[in-house]
């Protein structure tokens, strides 16, 4: 596999396991979609289509989303980079 599909493949996981943070930290507030959009001023579309990876969050959108669900927005990225990071690096350092 390429240093690009590779790259592109742990992205995809990291974003998989992004969004379902956001929506199981969602659920575990008991908030639905509803209620969480209309924190946000933002209609339920828009929380469905980003937790189905039909449209993404932007950095502030994602501070948005953690704040109106009572989450640490560190811990969730923290989390991604600790899983991750290892293996990318080591990627990267062989490509070179």
């Amino acid at each position: 596999m390429s240093l690009v599909a590779s790259l592109k493949t742990t992205y995809l996981r990291q974003n998989e396991r992004f969004l379902a943070q956001l929506r199981a930290a969602r659920k575990n507030a008991g908030v639905s979609q509803q209620a969480l959009a209309k924190r946000l001023r933002r209609p339920q579309s828009f929380v469905s289509k980003y937790e189905n990876a039909e449209r993404r969050l932007d950095v502030v959108e994602f501070l948005q989303v953690a704040q109106a669900i009572g989450i640490d927005p560190h811990k969730v990225i923290d989390g991604l980079l600790s899983e991750e990071e290892p293996q990318l690096l080591s990627k990267l350092r062989r490509a070179r």
